[in-house]
């Protein structure tokens, strides 16, 4: 990846400034440097907000709920050898509906992929261990979970940021969702803080 890349990637640097923004804003996507515009109708895909991402037209046609777009890199790096031919043309997007098995459909067409199509564990659609997470560092939620009971808090989330700024990361290409998970490894954390509080 070229440094002057502006895309989607997390290459940039980010200024202290920007990094605390992200680290307390659970709904920001690392990638971007634009301030976050939260999504509040139930039907788009709430895992990502921001400036700069397009949602597809059509639904998921297995859930009907609005995804956000992404690149056909992204579905092409994370479906199994067999299924390659059939993303080789079209616009994707991705399902975020926790319930719902279908995690790439078509937006003009009929081809969608599920979790069992992809090479990789999908955390957002994932309810047993290991749930993954971070998948350009590797961190899932047991490495939170474990960290909040031994400490009370977990440091996850400023390791990735730190991570992050030193130019590290791949998201668009080991991430299913094909975007920065620092926003949902916030999410998980401080569901997993509040639920350790709360026995």
């Amino acid at each position: 990846m070229v440094q002057g890349n502006q895309s989607r990637s997390c290459y940039p640097r980010i200024s202290n400034s920007i990094e605390v923004s992200i680290i307390r804003n659970n709904d920001m996507n690392c990638c971007s440097i634009e301030p976050s515009i939260p999504q509040s109708s139930p039907e788009v895909d709430e895992s990502v907000s921001g400036e700069g991402l397009q949602f597809v037209t059509q639904g998921c046609a297995k859930c009907g709920r609005q995804g956000r777009r992404l690149s056909r890199k992204t579905v092409l790096l994370m479906l199994k050898p067999e299924l390659l031919e059939q993303a080789m043309t079209g616009t994707y997007g991705v399902c975020s509906a926790r319930d719902c098995p279908v995690v790439y459909f078509e937006e003009q067409g009929s081809h969608r992929f599920t979790i069992d199509d992809l090479r990789v564990r999908v955390g957002l659609k994932t309810k047993e261990d290991p749930i993954p997470l971070c998948y350009c560092f590797g961190f899932d939620e047991s490495h939170i979970l474990d960290e909040i009971s031994r400490t009370g808090n977990s440091t996850i989330p400023e390791r990735i940021s730190r991570l992050i700024r030193e130019g590290l990361c791949a998201c668009e290409a080991r991430n299913p969702a094909g975007i920065c998970c620092l926003g949902e490894v916030n999410k998980t954390a401080n569901r997993l803080r509040e639920s350790s509080r709360s026995r």
